[in-house]
């Protein structure tokens, strides 16, 4: 039985999706494998930094990684000694940092525009498709510009 794709946002600090796309790897909400379970094959999560670095006050408000879920696996994987987290594979597509602020008055999920912020302190949210073609188009847009 096939269903739609989903489209997801993630929020994790700048520093936390800089080396999610270098594993190849998705976690969310101190990984927790309750919210990765709403996730499956081919859905495709954006990932949003409100910050730079974790624990920080510099802040990034970009979105900064975008990918498709490879598989329906959660796996753990130790990552010290007192901390395993849950985590999914993700094939992570070429795009730029994209800033959210030009995006505001565009987005569904942001209901109120003062405090766009709100949303973002779930961890993990669903987004319809409009919003997802509006993010993609801006991060991929500019991946796909010849820098000569």
């Amino acid at each position: 039985m096939n269903r739609d794709t989903k489209y997801w946002i993630i929020t994790a600090s700048k520093d936390h999706v800089k080396s999610a796309l270098m594993q190849g790897i998705a976690q969310t909400c101190h990984g927790s494998a309750s919210p990765l379970k709403r996730l499956r094959k081919d859905d495709v999560v954006i990932f949003y930094s409100g910050k730079q670095t974790l624990g920080k006050p510099q802040a990034c408000q970009q979105f900064t990684g975008i990918g498709r879920l490879i598989d329906d696996e959660i796996y753990q994987f130790q990552a010290s000694e007192d901390f395993c987290p849950s985590r999914r594979k993700v094939e992570f597509f070429p795009g730029e940092d994209t800033s959210i602020l030009p995006l505001i008055p565009g987005l569904n999920f942001i209901q109120d525009k003062k405090n766009w912020g709100y949303p973002f302190r779930f961890g993990l949210f669903e987004i319809d498709q409009h919003d997802f073609e509006l993010i993609s188009s801006q991060m991929l847009e500019k991946s796909h510009v010849r820098k000569d």
